[in-house]
């Protein structure tokens, strides 16, 4: 997801408060937010799987629980 993108959904969400989008503005709304979701969920468990708990001295990574799917 690159920032040109981003200002995208931006202007998709003004315009849609303002004035309303064309069907096709909506497909490209929901493309857009689809890919924002997916990677900010990729740069989320990539900060979690970065993270070590230290128990008793002992640097021990988080493990892993069972996926969510959406």
């Amino acid at each position: 997801m690159n920032q040109r993108q981003i200002s995208r959904i931006n202007e998709l969400a003004k315009k849609s408060r303002e004035i309303g989008l064309t069907p096709e503005e909506k497909e490209e709304q929901h493309e857009l937010r689809k890919q924002y979701i997916l990677a900010y969920r990729r740069s989320l468990t990539a900060a979690l799987d970065n993270i070590v708990i230290e128990k008793d001295g002992k640097e021990i990574p988080l493990s892993k629980k069972e996926s969510i799917k959406s």
